[in-house]
């Protein structure tokens, strides 16, 4: 049977009665983490972030958003606990976008990330990209597509490394220009990666533990917008 994965990708911005929504099925602890941040800002998006990852599993799960519980594993990443173990989740935000991802089975790694103006992609990429993603980046016609690449390659990593439980920096070495299936450094594994449509302006990916393929909806606001057989890549994602 085929693995399903439901992805969000939704603004940070919602209405006051969406982020009190929010905010109510958040615990104890997530509470008093927002509490701390702070900019206001920064408390909106974690309050946002957090609660419609609870939102999104408890849909899937058929389980009360609020009862839901983590536990936290290898370099920090949680893990459903309780009854619920054993479905994988994975969230990621930046700028004014969040995206949370549940697996039924499989490790699942998410990343959706903002191009970032004046940043030195070509320095970045030439220190810690493999010499051909190197030469990818800095091939792009002007600033602008060398963001655009480096960001495709970068939501790559970012989401193999996620559904790893590992760590960045020792694993933005590894290969994933134009490939479906990636070897992971550390901890070694091989995933499927696959770019994913994000906004305007942003890049998104999705990482699945295993070789095998996978359905994927990419879901806003529990409408589905987008369904596709997933085998890393698409016509619908673009390839990097």
């Amino acid at each position: 049977m085929t693995t399903t994965i439901v992805v969000w990708i939704v603004p940070v911005r919602v209405s006051p009665g969406e982020e009190a929504r929010y905010r109510e099925v958040l615990d104890d602890d997530e509470r008093a983490r927002a509490s701390g941040l702070a900019r206001e800002a920064d408390q909106r998006r974690f309050v946002v972030a957090h609660g419609a990852l609870r939102v999104l599993v408890g849909h899937e799960l058929g389980a009360p958003p609020e009862e839901l519980t983590w536990a936290q594993g290898r370099h920090g990443k949680p893990a459903l606990a309780g009854r619920w173990s054993g479905v994988h989740t994975s969230l990621s935000h930046s700028g004014g976008f969040i995206a949370a991802a549940v697996s039924p089975e499989r490790p699942v790694g998410v990343d959706v990330q903002d191009l970032v103006p004046g940043l030195d992609t070509v320095g970045m990429s030439a220190r810690f990209f493999p010499p051909g993603e190197a030469r990818f980046v800095a091939a792009g016609r002007d600033a602008g597509a060398r963001a655009d690449r480096f960001a495709r390659l970068w939501v790559r990593k970012e989401a193999v490394v996620k559904a790893a439980g590992g760590r960045l920096w020792p694993n933005l070495g590894v290969a994933v220009h134009r490939r479906d299936l990636v070897d992971c450094a550390e901890p070694a594994g091989r995933y499927r990666v696959a770019g994913i449509a994000a906004p305007a302006g942003y890049h998104a990916a999705i990482a699945l533990a295993g070789s095998a393929p996978y359905e994927l909806e990419v879901m806003e606001r529990l409408a589905v917008t987008c369904r596709r057989p997933a085998h890393g890549g698409g016509a619908s994602a673009g390839s990097a």
